[in-house]
């Protein structure tokens, strides 16, 4: 019987089943995991053990991130805080004044009894998002009708008049804006203290109207409500005069404004509380008629005489 040796090495599976084989079972562990989560542990316990390695291969860009990031803003810093030191001393002058000006004022108003303004109470809205409407310039707030918010309410920001609340819905409202053609507002140039009404113009500007070409009003004049028409109380900026076109074959000159407040930019904005109706007093009463009946019986009683 012819017998044959052993071989030097053991030799396994052929190469073709073992790849099969691995294959198969890749395949089932990703149907095993994509059907019921099966590796979820083992991937965590995997990031658990490399964390710490990614921190460490991280660590020396980090380092020189924050090592740059932290001398620009020092200089940065350093640069604010001088700037900020000049203006302070440039502006303390102005500051002094202002305060001068404010005592002044208020000794003013005791003497001649003169009633202080009231404060200006309103709601917190939130801009949700402006319709899309290119004809117009209008936005939606998160307070409505269960608000007692009332169409007609002035809108205002931290710098001046935004709007007018036009349409009132159960939970939100629409503004319109003071940039829209269909908005005006009485107000005053408080240079000269000159009365006019500024209208929108529908691409951002104002335009400030009935002005004479020759009216005392200057390029950075500022605009402020004149209070006349009952909505608006008097005193709020509204905008800065931009630029004044004066034509002698026109009667009124052209007067073009930008606003002060934020009205192109989406944010919070307060709905004031509406101004409380004036009384009129009422006129005087022609003299009654008992003492016309006497005076004309005086006089008939001095003929007979």
């Amino acid at each position: 019987m012819d017998h044959q040796p052993p071989p030097f090495f053991k030799r396994g599976p052929a190469p073709l089943a073992r790849l099969s084989f691995y294959a198969m079972f890749s395949l089932a562990l990703l149907f095993f995991d994509s059907r019921f989560q099966a590796l979820e542990l083992l991937r965590q316990g995997v990031f658990l053990l490399t964390y710490p390695l990614q921190q460490a291969a991280h660590a020396p860009i980090g380092f020189l991130q924050k090592s740059s990031e932290y001398f620009s803003s020092l200089s940065l810093l350093k640069e604010e805080n001088a700037i900020l030191k000049r203006a302070r001393l440039s502006g303390a002058e102005t500051l002094l004044r202002t305060h001068q000006l404010e005592a002044e004022n208020e000794r003013l108003r005791r003497l001649l009894d003169v009633r202080e303004q009231k404060k200006i109470s309103g709601h917190v809205a939130q801009i949700i998002y402006a319709p899309r409407d290119p004809f117009s310039r209008r936005v939606v707030v998160d307070k409505g009708q269960q608000n007692q918010l009332l169409a007609g309410q002035p809108v205002v920001d931290d710098a001046g008049i935004v709007g007018q609340i036009t349409r009132v819905f159960p939970f939100v409202s629409e503004i319109t804006l003071i940039t829209d053609k269909d908005q005006a507002i009485p107000v005053q140039i408080l240079r000269t203290g000159q009365r006019s009404v500024v209208f929108g113009l529908g691409d951002g500007r104002l335009e400030l109207r009935f002005l004479p070409t020759n009216a005392d009003v200057r390029d950075g004049d500022m605009l402020i409500t004149s209070g006349l028409d009952g909505i608006f109380p008097r005193g709020l900026p509204v905008a800065k005069v931009e630029r004044v076109e004066r034509d002698t074959s026109y009667t009124f000159a052209r007067v073009y404004c930008l606003p002060l407040a934020g009205v192109e930019n989406f944010g919070e904005v307060m709905v004031l509380e509406p101004r409380e109706a004036l009384t009129i007093p009422e006129p005087l009463t022609q003299p009654s008629a008992p003492v016309t009946t006497m005076r004309a019986g005086a006089r008939r009683r001095l003929r007979k005489d």
